[in-house]
């Protein structure tokens, strides 16, 4: 195995089996100078990958990590180099309670990272059984919970809770921060900004993006720019929607028509084993979800129409709080684009969303979701008391 490889490894993989698996890039990316930076990773399903991030915060005498990632050799290298220059690690956060992708990371960093104060958000649990912290690999003797123990550098930063809602086997749950200094808003997956620009961290494997760019299984991989776009649009439409109003599966016979052709014998290419029929006009679809010169802020669909059906209240209260932010300049999500413009404004407009007849409109591309929820609701997976 070639050095850059080793650098990329990640042995638990198996853990939680998302794209690239046992292989991640990482690449580090300055948001606020000298204050805030980002190291990010992609995961994804059959090639449904979209960007994963990891905020490095400087506090004082140090570093604050908010949403852990895979320590793998590159990243922890990355981070080496603001150690060497901010000071150490001091706190890990992981602000979610349910989101598997965040925590998956936490106890090899926490390793890594031995000295580390380690907060977590309340509720966490496990599936199919719910086991104690440390038998998660999260060192008990040095974490605390947030708001039950305080909160990490409390003089610095304003700490809220958007939940908890009762999902059934577990909680919903995200906290949230406003770093003062900055005038940065620190979210995990509630509120995420989509444009239509291909992250950076696809120029070293633009796999993704063509597979999806396709319209047969038998068309080759071609890298353009315009290529990567639409792979990007279209990631974005399987990422806020599942299955989007404007995708079609194709019979089996069909799919197997254009699969396993001479040139496409191979990984990358899945054999030419392509599951997916767009219809014509389905970049009419991203009208709503994708900006075109500046991210398009929005609530995370697949959250709009899996967690907040029947508690829009209290997705309200949380916005309200940030609302109280007067000098609130950026947003900074663990998805898609990052650092975005963010005022009380851009907040205020989220609000009256959410109060319009507009936020209850059944739109083609919610559907699937939409019945997901009900045929959950239905089985009684989704409790009938969504409060906790």
């Amino acid at each position: 195995m070639v050095e850059g490889n080793k650098n990329k490894k990640w042995n638990w993989w198996p853990l939680f089996p998302l794209y690239p698996y046992g292989n991640k890039k990482t690449i580090l990316r300055e948001l606020i100078p000298s204050q805030i930076w980002s190291l990010e990773q992609i995961q994804g399903l059959y090639y449904v990958a979209v960007p994963i991030r990891m905020t490095v915060v400087k506090v004082e005498s140090g570093l604050m990590l908010i949403n852990p990632l895979p320590p793998t050799k590159e990243l922890v290298n990355e981070l080496e180099k603001l150690i060497n220059i901010h000071g150490k690690v001091k706190t890990i956060v992981l602000p979610s309670a349910s989101g598997l992708e965040h925590k998956i990371g936490l106890p090899a960093l926490s390793r890594v990272f031995k000295d580390a104060d380690i907060w977590l958000c309340p509720g966490q649990w496990s599936f199919p059984i719910n086991l104690p912290l440390d038998f998660l690999g999260i060192p008990s003797k040095r974490t605390r919970i947030l708001f039950e123990d305080g909160t990490p550098h409390g003089d610095a930063f304003k700490w809220f809770s958007l939940g908890p809602l009762n999902l059934g086997l577990g909680r919903y749950q995200e906290v949230s921060c406003f770093h003062y200094s900055t005038r940065t808003l620190h979210v995990t997956d509630a509120i995420v900004g989509i444009d239509s620009t291909p992250p950076e961290i696809f120029n070293f494997d633009p796999t993704p993006l063509l597979f999806h760019s396709r319209e047969r299984g038998d068309e080759p991989l071609i890298d353009t720019m315009e290529q990567r776009e639409k792979g990007w649009a279209r990631l974005i439409l399987f990422s806020s929607f599942l299955k989007p109003g404007k995708l079609n599966i194709p019979p089996l016979k069909k799919i197997l028509k254009y699969s396993f052709k001479k040139d496409l014998c191979d990984w990358r290419s899945h054999f030419g084993i392509y599951p997916f029929m767009w219809e014509e006009d389905w970049e009419s679809s991203l009208v709503e979800i994708m900006g075109k010169d500046s991210p398009k802020i929005q609530i995370a669909p697949v959250l709009k129409k899996l967690i907040f059906p029947r508690s829009k209240e209290v997705l309200i209260k949380w916005l309200e709080n940030i609302n109280d932010f007067k000098d609130m300049e950026y947003l900074i999500p663990a998805h898609f684009t990052a650092p975005i413009k963010f005022t009380k404004e851009d907040c205020q407009n989220l609000i009256e969303e959410i109060n319009s007849e507009k936020w209850n409109i059944l739109q083609e591309d919610s559907k699937f979701l939409i019945n997901l929820y009900k045929k959950l609701f239905e089985l009684g997976i989704i409790p009938k008391e969504v409060n906790i």
